[in-house]
């Protein structure tokens, strides 16, 4: 039976039983009946009983060099070079008829037939020659091999001999092509030379010159660079598995070692033209551009070396130690090569001399990739496509206005001294051009011409390292508004659809400007759906921080039933898209459950309703006639369920109220209490929210009525509020919070220090207004309706940052974190501590053989607690490699679980991302890794 071998130039003939043999039992020996070993079970046919083994005879010589090997060592095993030769050509074995039809010669084939033991059928057949092979352009598919060293030759095995016992010598090949006799000599090449030892591992990627294997799949030179997986920066720029490198920064790449070369001169941020080719699309060349990591997502470029002697893929650094791409500093994203190039031959040479010295080897001719349970790889796009508002407010838009015109001190180009009359008469001109350009458009209204400026589009990528919160995706689009554009800062505010977690690298493109620049995660509101992104307005340059502008914002009045708003956004080509609209339901509740694997959802919010809009894939901004923003357009995450295991992602669009979002504005610019963080080299205090960690939800006063509530309260609330006539009730506390064993589930929440209480606005107010009065306590005074009874209790809130998850660590390819309040809304924490939650999984890593899933939390580790991180950092890193350890989980179902775990610190080294405030940067600091401690 011809089978295919999948290594070396040959098919080889497999034996071929009704044996039945199942998926697992491949490599098993085959018995004769004396119990002699004739065979290895190679596969099966899952669609019938048909099974194939590999004969034993290229086994056997390599087991006699292992032997050979072994008598020869006194001290250590070493490893042994089994010779493999090729000529990079894969030959076929086809019976007779068809080489005829092939132009065999018949006396050709009577020679054949007559030198050929009994029951030969058939002659080896050229399949196909891999380019730049020893047999290139002197092989072609469908010439049949007759002789080899002038021996009749049709079985694999005696030419996979020959050529074994042959390397780096010559070979004869006497062949027939159409009829016509040739003669070829060829070198026999060495198969190890063609198979790569080595491999480079960047931001995720594994890179390697392409293997006679995937050379001759292919149909490409071996050696070439090759994507094995393109890990993050690869992926965030578009390049796909399987692609092949041809130029990279302007330079030519042929070789694994040139692209090193270029990544040594490059630093964070920079963004570099990349090119490539793939196999499907093998005659075109396409650019993208690569962004290099701004933030330590990643561990540094290495390079991994096969140690044939110890078994191992061994570690070493691929960069120098003076590259700009190991230190901190953060290039400006526009620049690119020509910023980054060494200064002198000299410092080329020793990158190069670095880089052999990492691999082990002069380079030939020609860490696994992480991935999560939860993680897919294809893009997941979201929906998109002030206590005193008088003053505060009117100074916010003063200042917006005001400082949205003045040109940045710097720009991307060379600079230079501009007079005020010069800067003044440019920026006039360049604002009439825009205007102009706007004015032109057809039908576009006044809102749409006024709020276009403001408006960018987003697109968020999360390192698949970072995966954390139970974000669902790796890559997001959005559109956003600018509610703030100054001198020193520009602030954008989007849905939390689009940008999930402050784990991410977010870039900004402009309506107003053509130019696309990196933004940061500042801000991201605790309970309601929107976050701020910071960028750097003097990146902008002079021109595009003279047109583009903040909108403003329109709190108050509240948008009410019946009246007509513009509905504004972008399309995925920048264009302004608008139409008029008619708000339906100014105040409707969000009633989204929770996903599967618990992830923000939108809780407490009442949003607003339209009569009609472009859709669930469309978001923007809800504007005035004059085109102020009352509300932003955003999209909200949700997963739909089908029977009990089945369930699907969706998105939808509403309007979120601006009055939550400028309250949270006028902290940030007039001087919060949080802590501050740097944005574009200045240290902001960032807002606090005062919360109540309580789920809500509004029942109908008539549906109260029936719970026994009395008609004094029934009065009451209907006073406060005609048109809702709702009262909030309890759905759960959020687990650990100050909230907890005060609240019951189905509790009415009538009042807040007497004052009645009917939508989440009235208890927003109520806990900032605490924020106010220094003997509260940071409690509220609630009358509450439980079971048929009027209580008083005093309800503690808590204060929470907008930062999210600041801090993760990856132990074993477990990647831990604080549990997040998506979790915590579930209402349950393990007694025995909850600091330690598992949130995904790495495949291939030691908690994937063992069994530690993602959704559970460590609580024990070898019988100590592990009550928060920093205890299980003390915990773990005393463990020693490949050492057993011993671990109590509970999962969010709060079933307990004992196991063991054996620890591999040399392919999965502990390490911690943590987001420094004082930088504004994610660092990443190693644990502990085999021989290495810090």
């Amino acid at each position: 039976m011809l089978g295919r071998d999948g290594y070396n130039d040959f098919n080889t003939f497999y034996m071929q039983a009704a044996s039945g043999t199942k998926g697992g039992s491949s490599g098993s020996p085959v018995i004769d009946w004396q119990g002699r070993a004739v065979a290895l079970n190679a596969g099966s046919k899952s669609s019938s009983a048909s099974a194939f083994f590999l004969p034993l005879e290229r086994v056997v010589r390599a087991l006699k060099f292992l032997q050979k090997g072994r008598d020869s060592f006194t001290n250590r095993w070493e490893a042994v070079t089994i010779p493999r030769g090729t000529l990079q050509v894969t030959f076929m074995h086809k019976g007779f008829d068809e080489t005829r039809r092939l132009g065999l010669r018949s006396e050709t084939e009577e020679l054949v037939r007559h030198a050929s033991p009994p029951g030969e059928t058939g002659m080896l057949v050229v399949d196909s020659v891999v380019p730049g092979g020893p047999a290139h352009k002197h092989l072609e598919p469908g010439d049949v091999l007759v002789r080899l060293n002038g021996e009749v030759t049709t079985q694999f095995l005696k030419t996979e001999t020959l050529l074994d016992d042959s390397v780096d010598q010559n070979v004869e090949l006497q062949i027939e092509r159409g009829g016509i006799s040739l003669t070829v000599d060829l070198v026999v090449q060495d198969l190890h030379s063609i198979t790569p030892d080595y491999f480079l591992e960047v931001s995720g990627a594994v890179i390697q010159p392409l293997s006679y294997q995937q050379a001759r799949n292919f149909r490409f030179h071996t050696g070439l660079v090759y994507v094995t997986d393109p890990g993050y920066m690869l992926f965030r720029a578009g390049v796909p598995r399987h692609a092949i490198i041809k130029k990279f920064a302007g330079e030519e790449i042929s070789r694994l070692e040139d692209l090193i070369l270029v990544l040594s001169k490059l630093s964070r941020g920079a963004r570099v033209p990349l090119e490539y080719i793939s196999y499907t699309d093998r005659h075109r060349r396409k650019s993208v551009l690569v962004t290099v990591d701004r933030h330590e997502w990643y561990a540094p470029p290495q390079i991994y070396t096969r140690d044939d002697a110890s078994g191992l893929w061994t570690a070493k650094p691929a960069l120098p130690p003076d590259s700009p791409l190991l230190s901190s500093a953060i290039n400006n994203v526009g620049q690119g090569l020509a910023d980054h190039t060494l200064s002198s031959d000299a410092s080329e040479a020793s990158a190069m001399e670095h880089v052999r010295h990492a691999i082990g080897q002069e380079s030939t001719d020609g860490v696994t990739s992480m991935e999560t349970s939860y993680e897919h790889v294809a893009e997941g796009q979201a929906s998109r496509d002030e206590s005193d508002f008088g003053t505060k407010k009117r100074r916010v838009e003063e200042n917006s206005s005001a400082d949205g015109l003045v040109i940045a001190d710097g720009s991307l180009h060379e600079p230079r001294e501009v007079g005020l009359e010069d800067s003044r008469t440019l920026e006039d001109a360049v604002l009439r051009d825009y205007q102009g350009a706007a004015a032109a458009a057809a039908n576009a209204s006044v809102a749409e011409r006024v709020i276009e400026p403001t408006l960018v589009m987003l697109e968020v990528h999360v390192p698949s390292s970072c995966m954390l919160d139970g974000v669902h995706s790796q890559h997001f689009f959005g559109t956003g508004v600018i509610i703030y554009h100054s001198q020193t800062l520009g602030l954008v505010v989007v849905d939390k659809n689009t940008v999930a977690i402050s784990m991410s690298d977010v870039m900004i493109s402009f309506a107003a400007f053509p130019i696309e620049i990196p933004g940061e995660v500042v801000f991201l509101h605790p309970v309601h759906n929107f976050a701020f992104v910071a960028y750097d307005p003097s990146a902008l340059g002079a021109v595009g921080a003279s047109v583009v502008r903040a909108a403003e914002l329109l709190p108050e009045p509240a948008l009410r039933r019946g009246d007509s708003v513009c509905l504004v956004g972008l399309s995925r080509s920048l264009q302004a898209t608008s139409r008029k609209s008619v708000v339906t339901n100014p105040c409707a509740a969000l009633n989204i459950g929770s996903a599967d694997c618990p992830r923000y959802r939108a809780t407490n919010m009442e949003v607003i309703e339209l009569d009609t809009d472009f859709g669930s894939t469309f978001s923007g901004v809800l504007t005035d006639e004059h085109g102020r923003v009352q509300a932003i357009w955003g999209s909200f995450s949700t997963q739909l369920k089908y029977g009990c295991n089945s369930s699907e992602d969706h998105q939808f669009v509403r309007g979120i109220p601006i009055y939550t979002i400028s309250q949270a504005l006028c902290k940030m610019i007039s001087g919060a209490k949080g802590p501050p963080l740097l944005i574009n080299g200045i240290k902001r205090p960032m807002p606090l929210v005062r919360i109540l960690e309580v789920e809500l939800y509004p029942t109908l006063l008539s549906k109260a009525r029936s719970f026994g509530l009395s008609d004094s309260w029934i009065q009451d609330l209907v006073k406060k509020d005609p048109i809702r006539r709702q009262v909030l009730r309890v759905k759960g506390c959020l687990a650990g919070s100050k909230a907890e064993n005060l609240l019951e589930q189905g509790d009415m929440v009538l009042a807040i220090n007497k004052e009645p209480i009917t939508c989440y606005r009235d208890i927003e107010d109520a806990c900032q207004a605490l924020d106010l009065c220094d003997d509260s306590g940071g409690r509220l005074n609630m009358t509450i309706f439980r079971q048929g009874c009027e209580i008083e209790l005093l309800v503690g809130t808590d204060v929470r940052d907008g930062n999210g998850t600041t801090r993760v660590i990856n132990w074993c390819g477990s990647i831990v974190q604080d549990p997040h309040p998506a979790v915590r809304a579930l209402g349950f924490l393990p007694d025995e501590g909850h600091g330690v939650y598992v949130a995904r999984w790495c495949h291939g890593s030691p908690v994937h053989r063992y069994g530690l899933y993602a959704l559970q939390w460590i609580v024990e580790v070898n019988g100590k607690p592990t009550p928060d991180i920093d205890a299980f950092v003390d915990v773990t890193k005393a463990l020693g490699h490949e050492e057993f350890v011993r671990l109590k989980t509970v999962h969010l179902n709060g079933k307990p679980r004992v196991f063991t775990l054996k620890q591999d610190l040399h392919y999965w080294p502990f390490w911690e991302l943590r987001f420094d405030l004082e930088t504004a940067m994610w660092r990443r600091k190693t644990i502990k890794a085999l021989n290495c401690i810090t």
